[in-house]
């Protein structure tokens, strides 16, 4: 199986999500179900329903989760020699040509990405076309509006 490349910061995470579902809200689910059932009849009991449908939903994000961990190949920035190319990880500004806009993003995994935050997925038209590059290159970045040029200005290992 393909390993899915993480922040530090992602899957401390998920980590805690995950303990968080495991300590938390399932225990608190499963008082609540067997709250419920003491009301007497499940078939008229909203509660209970409601109860189980909520174990549902934490039951199948734990094993999302702990899928999602048992794939990820944490990936530590800081601990890479700084060698000025962008890579996974890095925090990236960039200067739009046609606008002279600076952006920053930091490349992400896809679960980490939040565009609000300046996290952009790896995957990305952006981020794909960035690899490799290093400050001062044009990176071309092909949009549904058609073609951006974006100058790197500076690649931080942080």
């Amino acid at each position: 199986m393909n390993k899915v490349p993480m922040t530090v910061a992602g899957e401390k995470s998920l980590r805690e999500e995950l303990n968080h579902l495991k300590g938390e809200a399932r225990p608190r689910v499963i008082a609540s179900i067997a709250e419920a059932r003491e009301h007497g009849d499940l078939k008229e009991n909203a509660e209970y329903h409601a109860a189980r449908e909520q174990q549902g939903f934490i039951e199948g994000r734990i094993q999302e989760i702990e899928s999602k961990l048992s794939v990820a190949q944490v990936i530590d920035i800081t601990k890479l020699p700084n060698t000025g190319k962008v890579i996974f990880g890095v925090t990236v500004s960039l200067l739009n040509l046609d606008t002279d806009a600076s952006v920053t993003y930091r490349i992400v995994g896809e679960d980490e990405a939040d565009i609000k935050s300046g996290r952009i997925s790896v995957t990305s038209p952006i981020a794909r076309a960035l690899i490799g590059k290093e400050e001062g290159d044009v990176a071309v970045v092909k949009t549904p509006g058609g073609d951006v040029e974006y100058e790197i200005e500076s690649v931080e290992y942080v």
